[in-house]
Order: C-alpha cells, then sequence, then structure tokens
C-alpha cells in the first residue's frame, strides 16, 4: 500500500481552513505567520514560496521578512524577539539552513523560548510522520520502530513523539555499527537519513510500515527519498513516496499550529 501524502495533507488543510473561518468569525483574527528567509539560497526560496503559496488557500495571513543579503547574529535575534513580542503574529518559520557564521541553534531557541511547554505545537514534519501513519490505521502501540537520523529537526522529536504513542524506539545513525540488524525488526521503519536510497529492501521486515522523510535529487533531475522504493515496496505493508509523501504533510502541519498558536493565545484552543 502506497501512503498517499497529499491527500492526507489535503484533509488537514481542510479542517485548518474551516478553522480558520471559526475563528475569524469568532474574534475578527486572521491567525498569521511570519516567515523569515536569511541569505539567497535557491531551495530555501522555493519552500518559502510554496509554505506561503498553501496559507494563502486556508486564509492564514503571512508577514514576509526577506533578507537575501543576509544578516548578523545581532540582527536576526532582534527581529526574532521583535516577532516573537508582536501579538499579531501566532507563529514564526524561520527557514533552514541559514547562511554560514550564523548559529542555528541561537535562533531557534529564540523561538522555541515562546513555546516551550506548549503541547500544541509539534516539529511539523514529525508531526506529519505521525498523521499518515494514523490516518492509515497504524497502530503505534507496543510496536518496534526505529528511526534513521537524529536531527534536532526530524529524528529527535519523532523518537520522542513515537514514545509518547508508546512505541518501542529504536535510533539509528551515521554511528551504528549494523543499521541493517535494527531495521530488519523494525514494524514501524522511519527513515531520515538525508542520503538517497539508504535503506534497501534487504534492511526491510516483511509487512513493515516505511516512513521515508529524505528527499534527494539526483544528477539526472529526478527526487527520490532515502529509502530504495523499487525494493522496499514489495517487502513492506506500507510505504510513503517520494515525492508525494511526507514533503506535503509538512506544509500542511505547519499551518494547522500556526491556527492552534492562534487559538492557544486567544484562549479559545
Amino acid at each position: 500500500m502506497t501512503l498517499d501524502g497529499k491527500a492526507v495533507a489535503q484533509k488537514v488543510l481542510d479542517d485548518v481552513r474551516a478553522g480558520v473561518a471559526r475563528l475569524k468569525d469568532r474574534s475578527g483574527i486572521v491567525p498569521t505567520l511570519a516567515v523569515v528567509l536569511v541569505g539567497d539560497f535557491a531551495p530555501s526560496k522555493v519552500y518559502v514560496a510554496n509554505k506561503k503559496r498553501a496559507a494563502d488557500t486556508v486564509g492564514i495571513a503571512s508577514q514576509d521578512h526577506i533578507h537575501p543579503e543576509g544578516l548578523d547574529r545581532a540582527a536576526l535575534l532582534a527581529l526574532l524577539g521583535r516577532l516573537n513580542a508582536d501579538p499579531r503574529v501566532h507563529a514564526i518559520l524561520l527557514q533552514l539552513p541559514l547562511p554560514a557564521g550564523l548559529d542555528e541553534d541561537d535562533a531557534i531557541a529564540a523561538i522555541g523560548r515562546l513555546l516551550a511547554g506548549s503541547p500544541t505545537v509539534v516539529p511539523c514534519t514529525p508531526a506529519g510522520c505521525l498523521e499518515i501513519l494514523d490516518h492509515y490505521g497504524c497502530d503505534l502501540k507496543g510496536a518496534e520502530a526505529v528511526v534513521i537520523g537524529r536531527s534536532r529537526l526530524v529524528g529527535k522529536p519523532l523518537a520522542h513523539l513515537l514514545l509518547a504513542r508508546h512505541a518501542t524506539v529504536t535510533m539509528c545513525h551515521t554511528r551504528t555499527r549494523d543499521v541493517a540488524a535494527h531495521t530488519r525488526r523494525a514494524d514501524v521503519l522511519c527513515v531520515a537519513a538525508g542520503r538517497p536510497r539508504t535503506v534497501t529492501g534487504d534492511m526491510v521486515k516483511e509487512g513493515a510500515w516505511v516512513v521515508d522523510v529524505g528527499i534527494n535529487r539526483l544528477e539526472t533531475g529526478k527526487l527520490v527519498g532515502d529509502v530504495d522504493f523499487a525494493s522496499v515496496a514489495p517487502r513492506a505493508r506500507a510505504i510513503t513516496p517520494v515525492p508525494g509523501g511526507v514533503g506535503p504533510m509538512t506544509i500542511a502541519m505547519l499551518l494547522r499550529n500556526t491556527l492552534r498558536a492562534a487559538e492557544r493565545q486567544l484562549g479559545v484552543a
């Protein structure tokens, strides 16, 4: 079975659109997403444009803070501080990666302090992975789950979300001695390695649920995931494609987070 992220994302977006309309009717407030883009990295500009387009379709307003020539650390932190303090802003999208010389941990912490402890704000890509699994009926309780990749944006929060759903979680990374020994035990395998076609069919348990977070462009221009779809799909019970799997979910969950942050700020969550 192919797990259709586009269809699940559309369902989330429809729910968000309805929620935005309800909030506007009740309070006159339009949820607002501040978009911060520093530097002139072409893929980042594409991602930001796609997110802004999606925001428009559900009625979420966006503020643009685009700095192609870059900012120094003090200026970036000052900007994030102003946005945190602005009651008209309900969520902040800081597009990564940042240019050389800027500390991403610094910048993320400047946003994170605003949201610390909030149960309504979950990192978008990990949340999207679980949304897909839930939509298609994957039972995580007691499942052996393996996460490949330990990034702070995907791997680590995804592992925590799986633990919270009572899965038994193993994390694999670049220092793991025998990745395949772990992946062959996985009932649920989530791959965010950042390398094309890292996971092959012989590494996957028959009947596993496979979530491919990766997106890599080959020299031919073809987009592929971190999972070798052709060899894994025949063994998997279900698998996300690339493109069309986790990617659309990331934007949908960003907009859901924006709505929920606005509701929380207004006390109507």
